[in-house]
């Protein structure tokens, strides 16, 4: 039984839904504390309103082998961001907003569809600015008979309050461990305190569901985090991959990335703080990450 049935039966869940999106109305539901009226429809940094901006939806093959499982994970792509990464290989979706405005029924409609495509869970790709709009679908989505663990997939840049609201609801946490450092993230990502906010972030999302568990090698709880190694060491894998170890644990799953390649405003308008972006992570480059990891004693890497 996935997390959020038991809130659901309670009425709790319904509670949290109604209790976010009434604070839409002075939006602080990301760490950027915005406060506009997002209810009247006003936007701020992320860029979406009332309802959440839904890109795509449908079994995803391309996560890590535990969500994909053999019928894959049922992924809802969200559009809009709290994040502005110079880099980014999605920017139609998270900074231009390709995608329709869907209400909780149709967001919770969607969610039934994976399910009844057989896919082994919910993935919900870049939620952290529709939080509340996925409290209200969720909410209805349960009541019909959704049974799937729900995924968390982020970009490491969430509230604190927002996880306390999805405390007891999401099954798994899948974030980002961007960077180790506050001046890197905000040149090349555009947000303030990075390193301070996705740490007690992924504090919080470990003490609610801690390391990722497997029933016939597919997850149903726990996390997996993700860490994209960027060219010239300016992810800090070092550090980030010390902070996992040292203050998560070394049984978390992790997954070490070398798929970094120049995008966005790295290819359409290049600065100077570009130009260690400007080719793709090389294979000693994320080598040298792998060893920095299992040098910490970090285990569960992916492949």
């Amino acid at each position: 039984m996935p997390s959020y049935a038991v809130l659901h039966r309670s009425g709790d869940l319904r509670r949290r839904a109604e209790e976010a999106v009434a604070a839409l109305a002075d939006c602080r539901c990301c760490p950027h504390e915005c406060g506009v009226d997002r209810l009247s429809g006003e936007t701020g940094f992320c860029g979406v309103g009332r309802h959440a901006l839904v890109a795509s939806y449908g079994p995803h093959f391309g996560e890590e082998p535990p969500l994909v499982g053999r019928r894959g994970s049922g992924t809802i792509f969200f559009a809009g961001c709290n994040m502005r990464c110079d880099y980014c290989q999605n920017h139609d979706i998270s900074q231009e907003r390709h995608g329709r405005a869907v209400d909780a029924r149709g967001l919770a409609d969607i969610m039934l569809q994976l399910q009844d495509m057989g896919c082994h869970n919910v993935n919900l790709g870049t939620p952290s600015h529709v939080v509340p709009h996925l409290l209200e679908a969720l909410d209805l989505a349960a009541a019909d008979g959704l049974r799937l663990p729900l995924v968390y997939n982020s970009g490491g840049y969430d509230s604190l309050s927002a996880l306390e609201l999805l405390d007891g609801v999401v099954d798994i946490y899948m974030p980002d461990a961007k960077y180790d450092d506050e001046a890197t993230a905000r040149s090349f990502s555009n947000v303030e305190d990075y390193r301070r906010i996705m740490r007690s972030a992924l504090r919080e999302m470990h003490r609610q569901v801690g390391d990722l568990v497997l029933e016939d090698g597919v997850a149903v709880r726990g996390m997996v985090i993700r860490h994209l190694v960027l060219p010239q060491g300016m992810s800090g894998s070092d550090g980030v991959l010390r902070f996992i170890a040292e203050e998560l644990s070394r049984d978390s799953y992790v997954n070490i990335m070398d798929q970094y390649r120049p995008g966005w405003k790295v290819l359409s308008s290049p600065q100077e703080k570009h130009r260690p972006l400007a080719r793709r992570t090389s294979g000693e480059e994320h080598r040298r990450a792998l060893q920095a990891a299992r040098s910490q004693g970090l285990h569960r890497l992916a492949r």
